[in-house]
C-alpha cells in the first residue's frame, strides 16, 4: 500500500494546454502534470524563477488523473494589444505596456481553445527523490500562497480543491474510490463513463487501451520548455451513472 495525494478540479472553464503553437492554442480533456505540479507550486509559494526548486518538484512526483467529465469544447478568438518590440525595452506591469501613444500599439490574434464545465480529480505520490512530503502538498492545497486555477489564470475552480490522502495499492485503485462531498451537484454533468490516465506501471487490474508521448514535463518555466514522457489511458464504465440513466 501507498499513500496517494488526490484533489478534485472544476470550474466553469479550463485549459489544460497542448503545445502553443503560432496563434492556435489547443487543449487536453485531462489535466497536463505540468499544470497540476504547476498549481502545486503555486500554492507552495514557488515562483516561476525558483528554476531548482520547481525542477525538484515537476521530476519529485508521479501523476495520474481521472476525468468524470471533460466538458464541451468552447473557442475564444482572443485578442491583445501589445507595445512594439524594442531592444533594452522592459516593461515592469501591463500598465507600462499601455501608457505609450495608442497608434504605437500592436494587435496580436489567437484562438483560445477551453473545456467548460469540466470535472477531473488529480492524483499525486511523492517518488524517492521528491523535495516534500505528500503530506506537505496537502496542507499547502488546502492553504495556497498562490491563487490556483485550471490551466489558464482566468479559469478559477468552483469548488475547493478538498485534498486528501488515501491508502491504496496504486494510483487507479486510488482514483476508483475518490469520493467528493460534492459529487451529488454534480451528477448530471458526469459522464457514464470515466477516462483514467496515469504514468508508470502501477501493477492496476485496469488495462490501458492506449499509451500516448506526452510533452508536459516542465523542464524551464523561464523559458517555456518541457519533456516528454509516457501515458496510459483506459475507460471504465460508471455504474452509477448507467443505472440511473
Amino acid at each position: 500500500m501507498a499513500s496517494y495525494l488526490l484533489f478534485q478540479l472544476f470550474g466553469p472553464m479550463a485549459a489544460w494546454g497542448d503545445i502553443a503553437i503560432g496563434e492556435r492554442r489547443h487543449v487536453f480533456s485531462q489535466p497536463t502534470k505540468s499544470a497540476i505540479l504547476g498549481l502545486v507550486a503555486g500554492a507552495l509559494g514557488l515562483r516561476r524563477t525558483d528554476q531548482e526548486k520547481l525542477s525538484a518538484l515537476h521530476g519529485g512526483y508521479g501523476f495520474a488523473s481521472r476525468v468524470d467529465s471533460a466538458g464541451i469544447l468552447l473557442t475564444d478568438f482572443h485578442t491583445a494589444q501589445t507595445p512594439p518590440t524594442r531592444r533594452g525595452i522592459t516593461f515592469r506591469t501591463r500598465r507600462d505596456e499601455l501608457a505609450g501613444r495608442r497608434s504605437d500599439l500592436e494587435t496580436i490574434l489567437s484562438y483560445r481553445d477551453y473545456h467548460t464545465d469540466s470535472f477531473s480529480v488529480a492524483c499525486l505520490w511523492a517518488l524517492h527523490d521528491a523535495p516534500y512530503p505528500i503530506e506537505h502538498l496537502a496542507l499547502a492545497l488546502r492553504r495556497p500562497v498562490f491563487a490556483p486555477y485550471l490551466g489558464r489564470r482566468s479559469c478559477s475552480p468552483s469548488l475547493p480543491l478538498d485534498p486528501r490522502l488515501v491508502e491504496a495499492p496504486n494510483p487507479i485503485d486510488a482514483l476508483r474510490g475518490a469520493a467528493f462531498p460534492d459529487d451529488g451537484a454534480l451528477r448530471g454533468m458526469v459522464d457514464s463513463a470515466r477516462s483514467y490516465y496515469w504514468e508508470g506501471d502501477q501493477g492496476s487490474a485496469l488495462k490501458p487501451l492506449q499509451t500516448l508521448r506526452r510533452r508536459d514535463v516542465a523542464r524551464s518555466r523561464i523559458q517555456w520548455q518541457f519533456s516528454e514522457r509516457s501515458e496510459h489511458h483506459a475507460v471504465e464504465e460508471d455504474a452509477h451513472v448507467s443505472q440511473q440513466d
